[in-house]
């Protein structure tokens, strides 16, 4: 009776937030920077400073040199809520790219990081995209980018390397709170500051994409599980109150 009460209990019992970052260390994340080996955080790239993780270039020698990061946490996920609050600070690298100024992302469904080729750029995935508006105009943020997939938005397969969301612009070095939810192959939400900003599904390997072609098996194409990483793409940034929800499938 108390074994049957006590199942009771815990099917009632709502998933619940969880810090997967301490505030102190890296600890259950790992690096993988283009041209290194995984776990080589070249140049200290990724940090804990003042209880924030940093994206930092200051050991760099001044060039980025297309050294795309990805920060990887340890182990997959399929049906979840991550949220966290993110910021651009300083300058971007003289020779970073002009679309990755004040640009970072949130890399869903990643392909396993062990996985990944020494000189890959990005993980196949889908991208949370989190972008730094500039002090005059528009620029939105949660936009949604697809290395090596595609995504299908209102019935439709959507083949565009990315797509823009409908949120605020937000300049400057301001603090601002996303949050990703998804539920394995089927529905993905993006929020800005607690507002659904871009909506779809069916994340999926697109058959076209060198990276993606090796990690098709058959006719199996969507996705329904993959790691979580934060990326690293020429202009600093900081990540802090990490925190998951897993929930049922």
């Amino acid at each position: 009776m108390v074994t049957a009460l006590a199942a009771l209990v815990c099917a009632a019992t709502p998933p619940r937030w969880v810090k997967i970052f301490d505030g102190k260390t890296l600890a259950g994340w790992t690096a993988k920077i283009r041209g290194y080996d995984l776990g080589d955080n070249f140049a200290d790239t990724f940090r804990v400073v003042g209880g924030v993780i940093q994206v930092n270039y200051d050991k760099y020698g001044g060039k980025f040199d297309n050294r795309f990061g990805h920060l990887f946490f340890e182990r997959p996920l399929s049906a979840y809520r991550l949220r966290l609050k993110y910021r651009f600070t300083g300058d971007q690298l003289e020779d970073g790219a002009g679309w990755a100024w004040r640009n970072s992302g949130i890399m869903l469904h990643c392909q396993d990081p062990k996985t990944m080729g020494k000189d890959q750029s990005f993980p196949v995935s889908a991208e949370f995209q989190l972008l730094g508006g500039p002090e005059l105009g528009e620029r939105t943020t949660g936009n949604v980018c697809t290395p090596g997939t595609n995504i299908v938005m209102e019935g439709k397969l959507e083949t565009e390397h990315c797509i823009n969301s409908d949120s605020a612009t937000f300049a400057g070095d301001q603090w601002v709170r996303a949050e990703a939810e998804v539920h394995g192959s089927g529905l993905v939400i993006h929020r800005i500051n607690g507002k659904e900003v871009l909506r779809y599904e069916q994340v999926q390997l697109d058959p076209a994409d060198p990276d993606a072609k090796l990690l098709i098996h058959g006719t199996q194409l969507l996705i329904d599980h993959g790691w979580v990483s934060l990326q690293s793409e020429s202009h600093p940034c900081e990540f802090k109150d990490i925190e998951l929800m897993e929930l049922d499938k």
